[in-house]
């Protein structure tokens, strides 16, 4: 396909994976058309989505590219902590100074990673690229030449329909892979001394599911950071106290001041669609597959499937061609990702001394070798490659 053939793209969900297809689009196909959907008013304004997400030094990267990253909105992650609660004694560390890398990733709010994408698509304005915000897409549907109808209360046709409109785990229709970790993810923000290391980020295992406390730019009141407390389904906020997050934290909890505010739950599962593309339908991000929030990877697969896609699209041959060569090169990616997270979820709750003896020993041997605990960072940052 010839990058500069005209044809009509049509994006559905102007989340971050959405709007950095349309970005790298916009600037790798110049011949062809974009028309960028989404329920919500496209204006540029800050969300006021407290979520926050960690982005891995690939994604980072990745924005900086696009022109929509504000490092002074980040804290940099410049060294990961992985452990387990008892039998654990292995704390493993993955530093980006052994890897030879400014970073490991950045932590910072869901709306300091949208504000500056949504702005950078506003900036590039052009006739070829249309903004539809305050439009839901209500139906789709394949005509007899391939092409497919969208109706956003006027019914239009697009060679190519890109959806990256995913939602939360409860939220979404089930797909094939899908899995119920009967897991809910607290989330909040944790209040920090000064003497927590800068750039530090903690996964910890317990048996009711993962941990993590993930640095946040300081604000007027101090230093603080993200905290992601997995337990059972069935516990309640009253049972989530200071004192029983304190005794599940490594050493370094003595650093930890308290909880600020409410907890907010989201129950947790694994989502997935086997094939990305259907004839001229394709999804990317949370659209094709949803994940438990362990090593924080979620989005960061997104982005990188938004980055392959305008790849794909990009190098030539079919439309057609480029689909199946994009369904392929996705594959090892995802296929390593959805495993090695869907495996942590389950295999470091298992109950038993022996298992726990198993996951003791794991530990042990990543920080006993260098290039496999380099190679499992790698991974982390970049993605399969």
């Amino acid at each position: 396909m010839n990058p500069h053939k005209s044809f009509r793209i049509a994006v559905v969900g102007a989340g971050p994976v959405g709007l950095a297809f349309a970005l790298q689009a916009a600037r790798a196909l110049p011949g062809c058309e974009l028309q960028l959907f989404d329920a919500r008013a496209l204006d540029g304004q800050r969300s006021a989505d407290a979520r926050v997400l960690a982005l891995n030094l690939g994604s980072v990267q990745q924005l900086q590219r696009l022109g929509a990253w504000e490092p002074a909105r980040a804290e940099p992650i410049l060294e990961v902590s992985v452990s387990q609660v008892a039998p654990g004694r292995t704390d493993l560390r993955l530093r980006a100074a052994e890897l030879g890398q400014p970073l490991l990733g950045a932590v910072l709010a869901y709306g300091d990673v949208l504000q500056p994408l949504e702005q950078a698509w506003l900036r590039a304005a052009e006739p070829r690229l249309a903004s539809r915000g305050g439009q839901k897409v209500g139906a789709l549907k394949t005509l007899t030449d391939g092409r497919i109808e969208l109706d956003a209360g006027v019914a239009e046709a697009f060679d190519l329909v890109v959806l990256a409109e995913g939602g939360l785990f409860t939220e979404q229709a089930p797909r094939p892979w899908r899995r119920d970790y009967g897991q809910t993810a607290w989330i909040g923000t944790l209040r920090l001394r000064g003497d927590w290391p800068r750039g530090l980020a903690v996964e910890r295992f317990t048996r009711q599911g993962p941990l993590a406390v993930l640095p946040l730019p300081d604000d007027t009141a101090g230093r603080r950071a993200s905290l992601v407390w997995c337990t059972a389904a069935d516990e309640t906020p009253e049972q989530l106290t200071e004192a029983r997050l304190r005794a599940l934290l490594p050493a370094c909890a003595q650093a930890v001041q308290g909880i600020e505010g409410a907890l907010k739950p989201f129950p947790l599962g694994l989502n997935a669609q086997p094939r990305l593309v259907q004839g001229r339908l394709l999804r990317i991000g949370n659209a094709a597959q949803a994940l438990h929030p362990v090593a924080g990877q979620g989005l960061n697969l997104g982005l990188r499937d938004a980055h392959q896609l305008v790849s794909c699209l990009r190098d030539g041959g079919s439309l057609a061609a480029a689909l199946a060569r994009f369904e392929g090169q996705r594959l090892p990616d995802r296929l390593a990702l959805l495993g090695t997270t869907d495996g942590l979820a389950r295999v470091f709750t298992g109950e038993g001394a022996a298992l726990g003896l198993a996951r003791e020993a794991g530990l042990r041997l990543l920080q006993a070798l260098p290039p496999l605990r380099g190679a499992l960072a790698r991974q982390l940052m970049f993605g399969w490659r």
